[in-house]
């Protein structure tokens, strides 16, 4: 089965080589940019001149912590004592005490005996997949995994195999019919696209029942879901358990940069050992770590702003005659792709920012507009908002 994100960018790319399309060198680029400016995959990313002026939800920033004076000031304080950047790797003089708070405190919250922060939360899952399996492995991964995720089965060089997203039972079976020892499971705890949960209690008892390793990426739901924002993990009574490693973002509901993955010790000190990612990757700056402390520090002292966040989404959900959202993630389908580009830029020029996803990110026929709603809007802006996304569908034909 294809996974959307495995799906190229460059439509008649390299790989065809010079005798099939009677180009050498980069001449085939040019040809490619059309393909996809004809399929409507162009993209041109929109550069944000003052935050102030627009109304931002197309960004992950669920709490909208990125902007707290207290997450700010943390960056400050940190840039101050440490630095601009780590200036190395972790492992030559990259780790500073404030790397190892912010691990220590991650674990804390989320119920794990140990941490390992990387420079990205794309970094952490390829780090972590590729240390805990390689050649003669077994990888089990749904439809719904990150592009990270997927990249990481592809470098581990493990055998793959892919199931429907969320079909624990097809995960049971993969597992039962190996040959291979080990194996290792990987899904998301909330997909991205939609917000929609995986059964992760499920694929925890399937993966235990075979003797394999359940990986849960939990970017989508760290500050979302879960007894004060703890994730899915939480929410299930699995916090700490064994055979169950954990990575998560602080780029999201932290409103900072970086990646971690939590686990037990000896977890950690396998992947500081074996993740290339980790070992040969410049360690995350000091004003990112200081933000995600301080921005962990808003959330364990505020435990109902994930209850906000939710409540928001399902108001927002409501008012633009969306299905209810089960996270923070509220997904329009529009169908078209040059459509759905054209409906997210009359929201832009209307003062809202919202996601626009289209091949590959989304599979064809399914392209969206994708409106991940923040902890700290109010009512009024939450109607407007709804208006304003209304207006856009119907200018370019949806509604």
């Amino acid at each position: 089965m294809t996974l959307a994100s495995d799906r190229p960018f460059a439509p008649g790319g390299p790989g065809t080589g010079p005798d099939a399309t009677g180009e050498v060198g980069l001449a085939w680029l040019a040809g490619a940019a059309r393909d996809r400016a004809a399929a409507g995959l162009h993209r041109d990313p929109h550069v944000r001149r003052d935050g102030a002026a627009e109304i931002n939800l197309g960004s992950n920033d669920y709490l909208g912590l990125s902007a707290h004076p207290d997450v700010i000031a943390g960056a400050r304080e940190a840039a101050r004592r440490w630095g601009g950047g780590s200036t190395a790797s972790r492992l030559v003089v990259g780790t500073t005490q404030a790397h190892v708070d912010l691990e220590n405190e991650l674990a804390d919250f989320l119920g794990f005996e140990a941490a390992l922060v990387f420079s990205s939360g794309f970094l952490a899952n390829i780090g972590a997949v590729t240390a805990l399996a390689g050649r003669g492995d077994l990888i089990v991964s749904d439809t719904g995994s990150h592009a990270s995720l997927i990249d990481g089965c592809r470098l581990s060089r493990a055998r793959v195999v892919v199931v429907d997203r969320g079909d624990h039972e097809a995960v049971r079976a993969a597992l039962a019919d190996r040959t291979e020892q080990r194996a290792l499971v990987v899904t998301d705890s909330v997909y991205s696209i939609d917000g929609e949960p995986a059964p992760i209690a499920d694929l925890y008892a399937a993966a235990r029942a075979h003797g394999a390793v359940l990986l849960v990426d939990e970017a989508h739901a760290v500050g979302v879901r879960g007894p004060g924002g703890r994730g899915i993990v939480a929410e299930h009574g699995l916090s700490g358990a064994p055979d169950l490693v954990v990575t998560s973002v602080l780029s999201k509901s932290l409103g900072s940069q970086g990646g971690v993955v939590l686990g037990t010790g000896l977890l950690r000190s396998h992947l500081v050992d074996c993740a290339r990612t980790f070992i040969f990757d410049t360690g995350l700056n000091p004003a990112a770590v200081g933000a995600a402390r301080a921005a962990l520090g808003v959330l364990r002292a505020n435990p109902d702003l994930p209850d906000r966040l939710r409540a928001n989404a399902r108001h927002l959900a409501r008012a633009c005659g969306a299905e209810e959202p089960q996270a923070a993630v509220i997904s329009i389908i529009v169908g078209d792709p040059q459509r759905a580009v054209a409906a997210a830029a009359a929201c832009r020029d209307r003062g809202v920012l919202v996601g626009c996803f289209r091949p590959p990110s989304v599979p064809p026929g399914t392209s969206r507009l994708r409106i991940t709603v923040r902890a700290d809007l109010d009512t009024a802006t939450l109607d407007h908002v709804a208006g304003v996304v209304d207006e856009a569908l119907r200018q370019v034909g949806v509604r």
